[in-house]
């Protein structure tokens, strides 16, 4: 049986280097080291079905160093998932279904898109920390057996370990004692600038060992029955766990162990000569039939009961009268997000004035007493932010029906996890102060790109945190999260937004950020919930004669409205939109944006931030009233009139603006 599995081992490397030569680009040298871990996993320990890659009690897999997809798709497709010879052909290639790195839009059995290093690891965080709290939900029912208890591996290499993220997300897994989570790290000590030990020395072993993890080490990263020993072990830990394997990069290439194999392919006749080494006689592409009838036949044997298992209980569920279970599950198959919200059920009183972070808090505790697929957390300041549910627990190993998360002061593990939670089936949530927003960029993307049903909630914009300083007041950070492509950009002027923005987030799928200021608003002149849902419309309506625009977001729509209505005094005519979101204003048809904004009238944004966003509404970038210099440490009032911000030095700066048009 051994020879077996060195003979399969051997077919994927093979397979790997094919790709990398007819690509002419890759990573060979993670390639041949890590393709005995990936067999074993995949072979003797992985649960999945080829044939039903989207089975909800599958194993996840995450493949954080994505430069290892060579080795992952010739695995996949030894295994029996729906990847042809073709497909290996088309290796990152233009249109293929197998890009450079992971992504699971494009390949059959990528659980998990990846991007930068490290970043895999805080998604098989999320992965792991929704399955403890989907299988308490469903435990409690009769009727569970086996729905939903699966394991998260994750196959990183010492380059993620160097990644602060890694830490963050590890250590926050060792706290919650995530028991199903497993990291696989191939150690090969080398880098593509060359070897670790010259700019990475810490001992990882007790690195992990003491943030609660379970070690394992192999010493040996070829040795097929030292690496199953060692996953068999790690699997019964409770604690979550950690495998080190000694591998030697270029495994029997030439260059073995050197820095030159890690990126790009080797030569015709390296390839040639390790084929030859491993006894892998097959043309190009091909794989011998007994190893394809070897290692799936292995799959099938070791993985038919638990998948007969899962299917014999739903098909129980389906058949009983528990219909709130069936339910959980179809949305746990299905994805479907949406929560049933309206905005026009809530009618405001007039005289409403309160901290738009406690409207935001109300209106989340409503939402999430319709669903409990709904949950998230803070990086350690939701006690300012106000973004949590009330009357339930922090989410722990003792009580993992928690609904808060507690991050810690972990910003970029946290956006990590949330993307691992959602991808498992969940609708979530966090919050951090919008200068924190950078730390989240990477994974933000990611969200944006999976379309991940994510509510980034971002407080305090602007110059919110004046008495912290400069360095804490947010300038560029709105612009960097309207750059990026399928994410929505929410910055509500009061409740009448924050309403419907939040039926925005209940039925529709896509990441969404909500910027939230914390100063008392009272409700807004003609806000309404429903004309949020286009981005921007009209609060005042010019009286006889459109003599211009002014266009603002969040609290300054108020100041804009009383600013138009004394620019009547000098015979200007001023209609006021509100912008809340600018993506979903320029989703609109063109009738619309121009009915709204048209092109021959002068118009005027108002927005205390960076000025980039804007310039596609204005004729002249002096009519962007915005920031373009960092801050002060003072109260935020002090802090407005020194930059001329506050109410009356922007009455005069836009009275000149619109005076000076009229004139020429």
């Amino acid at each position: 049986m051994i020879e077996n599995d060195i003979n399969s081992v051997n077919e994927i490397k093979a397979l790997a280097l094919d790709m990398i030569s007819n690509a002419k680009s890759g990573y060979p040298g993670i390639a041949l080291s890590a393709a005995p871990i990936l067999y074993t996993l995949y072979a003797k320990h992985l649960n999945f079905n080829p044939e039903n890659p989207g089975w909800l009690n599958r194993d996840r897999f995450v493949l954080a160093s994505g430069h290892a997809t060579s080795v992952l798709y010739a695995t996949l497709h030894i295994c029996g998932f729906p990847i042809t010879k073709e497909d290996l052909k088309q290796y990152r290639n233009i249109d293929s279904n197998l890009p450079g790195y992971p992504d699971k839009e494009l390949t059959p059995g990528i659980d998990v898109s990846i991007g930068s290093a490290g970043l895999g690891i805080s998604n098989g965080v999320g992965l792991a920390l929704a399955e403890r709290y989907l299988r308490n939900i469903v435990k409690s029912e009769e009727e569970e057996q086996a729905l939903i208890d699966y394991r998260t591996y994750v196959f990183c290499s010492d380059i993620d370990l160097m990644e602060g993220v890694s830490y963050e997300a590890t250590s926050f897994a060792g706290a919650q004692k995530l028991d199903k989570f497993m990291l696989l790290c191939d150690i090969s000590g080398i880098t593509n600038d060359g070897e670790v030990k010259n700019n990475f020395i810490e001992d990882l072993e007790m690195r992990f060992e003491s943030i609660g993890f379970y070690v394992g080490t192999v010493k040996d990263g070829s040795n097929l029955k030292l690496i199953d020993k060692a996953i068999t072990n790690a699997k019964k830990s409770k604690k979550p766990s950690v495998v080190f394997f000694k591998t030697i990069i270029g495994k029997d290439s030439r260059n073995e162990n050197k820095s030159v194999s890690f990126e790009g392919p080797l030569s015709d006749d390296d390839v040639f000569a390790i084929k030859r080494k491993l006894n892998v006689t097959v043309a190009p592409f091909e794989v011998r039939k007994d190893s394809v009838v070897y290692i799936r036949s292995l799959i099938n044997n070791r993985v038919r009961e638990k998948y007969s298992l899962y299917i014999n209980s739903f098909n129980k569920i389906k058949s009983s009268a528990n219909d709130r279970l069936l339910k959980l599950l179809q949305l746990l198959v299905n994805k479907e997000f949406n929560i049933p919200f309206e905005s026009l059920n809530f009618k405001v009183n007039d005289s409403y004035n309160e901290n738009l972070l406690m409207t935001n808090h109300k209106i989340l505790n409503m939402v999430a007493s319709k669903t409990e697929f709904l949950f998230g957390g803070s990086a350690d300041v939701a006690s300012t932010t106000k973004v949590y549910i009330d009357h339930t627990s922090i989410q722990s190993p003792e009580k993992p029906l928690g609904r808060n998360i507690n991050f810690g002061l972990r910003e970029e593990a946290m956006a990590g996890i949330l993307n691992g939670i959602s991808l498992s089936g969940l609708k979530t949530y966090c919050s951090t102060k919008l200068i924190n927003a950078d730390r989240l960029k990477s994974s933000m993307r990611l969200s944006a790109y999976m379309q991940l049903p994510i509510v980034y909630f971002f407080t305090h914009d602007g110059f919110g945190n004046g008495e912290d300083g400069p360095t804490q007041e947010s300038l560029e950070q709105l612009d960097m999260l309207r750059s990026i492509p399928n994410l929505k950009v929410f910055r509500p002027s009061d409740i009448n937004e924050v309403l419907g923005i939040w039926e925005y987030i209940c039925k529709e799928k896509g990441p969404i950020c909500v910027i939230l200021g914390n100063n008392k608003m009272p409700k807004v002149l003609n806000t309404h919930p429903k004309l949020t849902l286009k981005g921007g419309y009209i609060v005042k309506k010019e009286e006889v004669h459109l003599d211009g625009i002014l266009v603002a977001t969040g609290r300054e729509v108020l100041d804009a409205l009383n600013i138009a209505v004394e620019l009547k005094k000098e015979n200007l005519d001023i209609r006021v939109v509100t912008m809340p979101s600018i993506e979903l204003f320029l989703k609109q048809d063109k009738t619309y944006q121009d009915q709204i904004l048209p092109k021959t009238c002068k118009t005027i944004v108002l927005e205390p931030n960076s000025k980039l966003s804007w310039g596609i509404f204005v004729k002249d970038p002096n009519d962007i009233i915005g920031l373009n210099d960092f801050g002060y440490s003072g109260h935020q009032e002090e802090i407005l009139r020194k930059i001329g911000y506050d109410y009356e030095s922007l009455k005069i700066t836009i009275a000149k603006l619109f005076l000076s048009n009229r004139k020429n």
